[in-house]
């Protein structure tokens, strides 16, 4: 018999082990009783599924808590429970099966991997998922919490209620799991956990939910699996390192408003942003942060749903749309993603089980000054599994190309922003976080498995060998933002240019170390928030010059070796800086200035893209070499790019307002005639049009020495331009 401490613990929701309890089970005298938990029903009778016959009325002990001996039954058979509601809750009756009459859902190997550190797609096995037992079909709920007394699940299948589901611990992993059956795909639920001390936490949302409720709500939903969705065959040589690589940023909220004024559907965007990128020229869109995240502001940087697209932009479905139409269009798609830190909301990881169980402990390694936010216990294996089965999840489930990793300089120091004695060395007494260093790694050696998956870096310091292979001692990244590249230019572009003489070294500076890596030189959202003002903002001079300096940066850029990444609505200088509640302005575009320098980057991007010189060896020594590098007086910057089979463009920079003409250029020997293959400063993109032409002659090569060589040809040098010159 059930004694009164466990009636009282199982209607308390405070049962250490319910499925001891409900369910089927013999008596010593080996008589079978059958007991059921649920508040609210009037009436439960005990119905035999093979014969259909109703056995026994089950007595109703307390409130809520039904059971009764079987009669004439000595061994384990399928049975239902035929239920009337009291009033007319849960639609005033139905016939059910019981959760206590499944056996345990997971098994014992893929739960030992889990605790071991083994399994690296736990998304397998945690979380809803949509199963059939026999006849009946449910879902299978199982979430980690190893610290908890009790979990139980709650949502729209059992009125919230945690006495309905308290779930089975299995103790070998700290999982607790159940079955549930009539649960079906698109119901709400959470966890309801009391800690180890007995009290009772807020309800928590899944963590491996692979969709939620739009916010403010926080609830899961159950949604199915994605199925596996390889890489197109052609996506693996468009992401190598000598491929061209121009990526457009975009944040998906603000791009373009929906149709209601809110925020577009992710069909909404798939009918119009790959093919603007496509028809723009870049190879690649990049996705702000889209994994489900509680506050706007935040841009989805602060992100609790690891494994669920954000429901802003409506359900999952119409994600993997999305993605098929960027491929349709011959376009990469990268997600930001984040695994550095996530916010403190109580639906969410935080503490997730009474204890410190994502995050560290001690919040001098564990809470992130900055942002406000909880830093993951990269050392602990299951925390590692549930980061790196994210990884993994977008890139096998959803078919991207790969991951923008955000922060990763705050993960490779536990010193990150933190002053003196508010930080803990590691175990060697140094200052670098060797867990997470080790979780970067292991990332990036499971995803380096997946053909034509890559991994792009957001690190900002001199850490060494973040894009080289973990093999050689490298974190393994494919590629890894230029940060000081971007910060040094933009700071010389900033000058007046009369000022910009004593400035030379910044736009030349980083041509000492832009081949240590595998660099992505970066236009992101960072550079035009917080008060930076727009890129066009940025420039010095009237609105003329201000128009000028941007053009002939970004030929400045485009020309560098390094693939290209640049933020929505800097392709048609956008004039105040981004506003992530607003739609981009492109009524703009009616100016014929802003649409000039959107036909440059289109143009940019075509020449970067035709040009194998431009792109071949964008990381590589051999790929560049300087004509005029110390001219600072007159601010001219002047190389070669070249592919490694006799392929060359020659790119040329005037950072004054002051014309040349009868420029003599240094050129490489080889080539009898150069012709100018694009001007900054053409009238087409709203220059003052002085060039070189485009006669088919071109300009021929001469005997008359320049910066160095023996060889030269004389040009037009525009003012505040970049021009490249292609071999004829």
């Amino acid at each position: 018999m059930i004694t009164d401490a466990d009636l009282d613990a199982l209607l308390a929701g405070r049962h250490a082990d319910p499925f001891s309890r409900l369910g089927l089970h013999a008596d010593d005298g080996g008589r079978l009783w059958v007991r059921a938990l649920l508040p609210g029903a009037a009436t439960v009778a005990l119905l035999d599924t093979a014969s259909g016959k109703r056995l026994v009325e089950l007595a109703q002990r307390r409130p809520g808590f039904f059971e009764a001996q079987v009669p004439r039954r000595k061994h384990r058979f399928d049975y239902r429970l035929a239920v009337i509601w009291e009033g007319a809750g849960e639609g005033g009756e139905g016939i059910y099966a019981d959760p206590y009459a499944f056996y345990p859902q997971l098994a014992d190997d893929e739960l030992k991997a889990f605790a071991e550190g083994r399994n690296f797609r736990p998304w397998l096995s945690l979380g809803a998922h949509v199963v059939q037992h026999g006849d009946v079909r449910g879902v299978r709920f199982a979430v980690w919490a190893p610290n908890a007394r009790r979990v139980s699940v709650v949502g729209s299948f059992n009125n919230w209620d945690g006495r309905r589901h308290p779930m089975r611990l299995r103790h070998q992993a700290g999982v607790w799991e159940i079955f549930v059956p009539h649960a079906a795909e698109g119901d709400l639920y959470k966890f309801e956990i009391v800690n180890g001390h007995g009290a009772l936490l807020p309800l928590k949302a899944d963590p491996y939910a692979r969709r939620t409720q739009l916010r403010p709500e926080t609830a899961s939903i159950v949604a199915p699996l994605p199925e596996p969705t390889p890489l197109p065959r052609q996506r693996e040589r468009a992401n190598r390192r000598e491929a061209a690589i121009s990526v457009y940023e975009v944040h998906p909220a603000s791009w373009r408003r929906g149709v209601s004024g809110d925020f577009p559907t992710w069909d909404e965007l798939a009918e119009h942003l790959p093919a603007y990128a496509a028809d723009m020229g870049f190879t690649h869109l990049q996705l702000m942060p889209i994994t489900e995240h509680p506050f706007d502001g935040s841009w989805g940087y602060q992100t609790l749903g690891m494994y669920a697209p954000s429901a802003r932009f409506g359900p999952p479905e119409g994600f993997a749309r999305f993605v098929k139409a960027c491929h349709e269009q011959g376009l990469g798609l990268l997600l930001d993603w984040v695994p550095a830190h996530f916010p403190t909301d109580a639906h969410g990881l935080a503490e997730f089980d009474g204890t410190r169980l994502y995050e560290y402990a001690d919040p001098r390694e564990g809470f992130h000054r900055d942002w406000n936010t909880l830093i993951y216990n990269f050392g602990r294996t299951e925390v590692r599994e549930f980061l790196v089965g994210s990884a993994l999840y977008w890139i096998e489930r959803w078919g991207v190309d790969g991951l923008r990793v955000d922060a990763v300089a705050s993960m490779l120091y536990r010193d990150y922003s933190r002053p003196e004695g508010q930080w803990i060395p590691n175990i060697r007494g140094g200052r670098e976080n060797l867990e997470a260093i080790s979780m970067l790694r292991e990332m990036n050696e499971h995803v380096g498995e997946i053909a034509g998956a890559i991994t792009v870096a957001e690190e900002s310091t001199s850490f060494p060998g973040v894009s080289a292979p973990t093999y050689t001692g490298g974190l393994g990244f494919h590629y890894k933002w230029n940060m000081g590249w971007m910060n040094d230019t933009l700071r010389y572009m900033a000058e007046d240019p009369i000022n910009r003489r004593w400035h030379h070294d910044k736009m030349t500076f980083g041509l000492i170390y832009a081949f240590s890596e595998n660099f992505v030189l970066p236009i992101s959202h960072d550079e035009v928030v917080h008060g930076k003002g727009s890129m066009l903002a940025k420039m010095p001079g009237d609105d003329w010059q201000k128009f000028a300096n941007l053009r002939a940066y970004y030929g400045f850029m485009w020309g560098h070796p390094g693939k290209k990444l640049l933020f929505m609505g800097q392709e048609f200088a956008q004039r105040q800086e981004w506003n992530h509640a607003e739609s981009l302005p492109w009524g703009l575009l009616e100016d014929d200035r802003h649409a000039g320098v959107q036909r440059l980057v289109r143009d940019l991007n075509k020449l970067y893209r035709e040009h194998s010189a431009l792109h071949r060896l964008d990381c590589e020594a051999g790929g560049f070499e300087w004509i005029s590098a110390h001219d600072a007086e007159h601010a001219i910057f002047a190389w070669v790019r070249r592919d490694g089979t006799g392929r060359m463009v020659v790119v040329v920079c005037n950072m004054t307002p002051v014309p040349r003409e009868g420029y003599s250029l240094g050129v490489p020997d080889g080539v009898t005639a150069w012709k100018e293959a694009l001007n900054t400063d053409s009238a087409y993109y709203g220059g003052s049009n002085m060039g070189n032409g485009v006669a088919a002659a071109g300009l021929p090569v001469q005997a008359q020495p320049a910066h160095g060589r023996r060889l030269s040809i004389t040009i037009n040098l525009p003012p505040l331009a970049t021009l490249f010159f292609v071999p004829i």
